[in-house]
């Protein structure tokens, strides 16, 4: 039987790069029993200008989505799975999580320079505590700049652009964009989470759909199988790890979960940094899964969490948990 669905996605050019690719995929694990359309839904965080913080940090590119399925407006929605809150959303479930791009934040600098090489003083913007955190740890010398804007707007404002102001030495993007959107080119060095620890979920995408979907469907299959399991049992680990901190994709926090070629044994490491980049704290736990994979990935990160509270986290970092 022939399965109609709507798949939601924000319009910016990566957003829709990255639902193109979700699209096309389930296009062809549907194997003729789906038909597709792109909606487009427009979000606070695409509307509003300001800090990712002034404007609520997590949620504002997603609850316009999740209300249109909700409300039957698409029936899949497609998001950057860093901006996804870790709390489960009445109705809605995360149906897959495909194979994840490289998680590493990435500098973009005039010259060819890397961050050793960048001058004292250079201007680096980005709109992320956790990547200004974890510059000024690494660069206590730089002059961080709040930015915001797409990828394009971004790459703009580094000197000797074309195409903007060029009026910073550098900015740090997400890799996992600029892989999708074909701009590598503008990567200068790409960063080791020993220099810059990625934020939960970074690189890994989050297919949304709501809850009591019919296993049967063509949609179900596809999605099932669209699912990768090590980066899904990955970022569970990594979200779970921010649920029990009580941080938002804005804290200073970076995790990157990890699962063995044996299957069974995933690793998590995570890092703290006070936001003015004086003090940093890293910590790293492994677990062996069971037969609920999943609750062993979640136990995971919960135990790290506790690991960091333990060592002092909530006196680094803005934290809704404490000790």
């Amino acid at each position: 039987m022939l399965q109609h669905v709507r798949v939601g996605t924000r319009a910016s050019a990566l957003a829709l790069t990255q639902t193109g690719h979700v699209v096309d995929a389930l296009a062809v694990l549907g194997r003729g029993d789906l038909t597709l359309e792109t909606v487009h839904v427009r979000t606070d965080g695409d509307r509003l200008t300001g800090s990712l913080q002034s404007l609520g940090g997590t949620g504002v590119f997603v609850t316009a989505l999740r209300d249109a399925l909700l409300d039957g407006r698409c029936d899949v929605a497609v998001h950057s799975l860093k901006d996804l809150p870790t709390g489960d959303a009445d109705g809605l479930v995360l149906g897959a999580v495909p194979p994840r791009e490289d998680p590493a934040d990435a500098l973009c600098a005039r010259d060819g320079l890397t961050l050793d090489l960048l001058p004292t003083g250079a201007r680096v913007g980005t709109g992320s505590p956790r990547r200004a955190a974890q510059l000024l740890a690494a660069r206590p010398d730089l002059d961080v700049v709040d930015i915001r804007g797409n990828v394009d707007t971004r790459l703009g404002r580094v000197a000797g652009s074309a195409t903007g102001p060029g009026d910073l030495d550098a900015v740090v993007l997400a890799r996992a964009g600029l892989a999708r959107l074909g701009r590598l080119d503008a990567v200068t060095e790409a960063f080791g989470p020993d220099v810059m620890s990625p934020a939960p979920g970074q690189g890994a995408l989050a297919v949304e759909v709501r809850a009591g979907l019919d296993p049967d469907q063509p949609l179900a299959r596809a999605l099932r199988t669209l699912d990768h399991r090590p980066t899904h049992l990955a970022v569970l680990a990594e979200r779970a790890l921010l649920a029990r901190l009580e941080a938002g994709c804005a804290a200073p926090i970076g995790a990157t979960g990890r699962l063995a070629d044996d299957g069974r044994t995933l690793f998590l490491d995570a890092v703290i940094v006070r936001p003015d980049g004086g003090a940093t704290l890293r910590r790293g736990l492994t677990a062996t899964l069971g037969s609920d994979s999943a609750a062993d990935a979640r136990a995971l990160g919960t135990r790290l969490a506790e690991v960091l509270l333990d060592a002092g986290a909530a006196d680094l970092a803005a934290l809704g948990a404490a000790r």
